[in-house]
This record gives C-alpha cells, structure tokens and sequence, in this order.
C-alpha cells in the first residue's frame, strides 16, 4: 500500500513518446500524497459483495486491514493492562492505523461499484467495529483513524455520522472492521 494508483493516460512524454502515468482521481492523488494506493478490492470471505448502490448511496460491506491480501493482525484491542497473556492483542494505536486501512479498503470497495471516487459527493455514515478486551473502552479513538483519513482525502465531504461498537471478536480475529455509506453524483 505505499506506491500511488496510477493508470496510463492518453498524454506522452515529449522527449520519448512513453505514456505517462498519472493518478486516477483527485481523491486517488490524495491518498499518493499520504504514501498509500488504492488496493484492489478484498475478495469476500463468506457470502455477499463489498459494495451495493441503491439510489445514489453505495453501501459497503465491513472492510477488513488487509494490505497485499494478507490481514495485517489478529487479536483484541487492549491498553495492555487489561486481558489474558495467552490472546495476542493490539495496541490502540495500531488499531488506529489498521482502522485507516479499513477506510482505503472501504474506498476501493466504493470505486468498484461507481468507477471514480471523485463522484462521492458524502460520506454519509461510518460505523467502525474494535474486538475489545472486555475493559478496554477507547473505541471511538480506534475508529478515528478511519474518521481521520476520510476527512483527509476528501476534505468536507468526508465529514460524517458514525459509530463506533466495541465487539467480542471480528472474522478472522481481526482487530477492527469498518464500513461506509457514501452518497454520490
């Protein structure tokens, strides 16, 4: 997730007619700005799709931090002070950062269905899910790093409702899930 999505363009350098590559979207550019690439989008894990449009919303499907198709952790969100030694667990944090990634993959998950994300004109809703210690009660700082970055790479459109739920466990013992509803044109 560190090089920028890119696709060729019609235009060519004018010193050896290559194509040159240039970012997909303004929201695409964004995302290059802050070292991260729109990933393809994550393969269902059970039945269902990433992405549906109804209206003028797509509504995604919980998005997991996978990054080149692998889960980037497993186990619960803990300060470290609470839980059992035996279960590995995340620091908030890292869960932080997770969340964002959830939020590109949401992303993805979006461009599949309307082909450019410069056509979402709101994020409308975001409801993030932390597999907590039984104690631990930071979520709304865990989601915020889906929160954070949306408002990033779309600037007021990415302002949005939200909640964040802590839960017992998430598939495949991942740390967070996120999912979005975004109204475009």
């Amino acid at each position: 997730m560190s090089t920028p999505a890119e696709t060729t363009s019609g235009s060519t350098d004018s010193q050896d007619s290559t194509p040159v590559a240039t970012p997909v979207s303004a929201v695409e550019q964004r995302l290059a700005e802050l070292g991260l690439t729109l990933p393809e989008v994550a393969a269902p894990v059970a039945a269902y799709v990433p992405a549906v449009i109804s209206g003028n919303h797509v509504y995604t499907s919980g998005q997991l931090p996978f990054v080149n198709g692998k889960l980037e952790a497993t186990g619960k969100v803990s300060t470290g002070t609470e839980g059992y030694a035996e279960e590995p667990t995340v620091s908030p944090e890292d869960a932080q950062r997770f969340a964002a990634i959830c939020a590109v993959n949401a992303l993805a998950a979006v461009k599949s269905v309307i082909g450019d994300l410069d056509r979402i004109t709101r994020i409308v809703k975001v409801v993030g899910f932390v597999s907590s210690d039984p104690t631990f009660t930071g979520q709304p700082g865990v989601i915020n790093g889906a929160s954070d970055l949306l408002g990033r790479v779309l600037g007021e459109a990415g302002q949005h409702a939200r909640s964040a739920v802590g839960v017992a466990v998430l598939p495949l013992d991942s740390p967070v899930e996120v999912e979005l509803i975004a109204e475009f044109s």
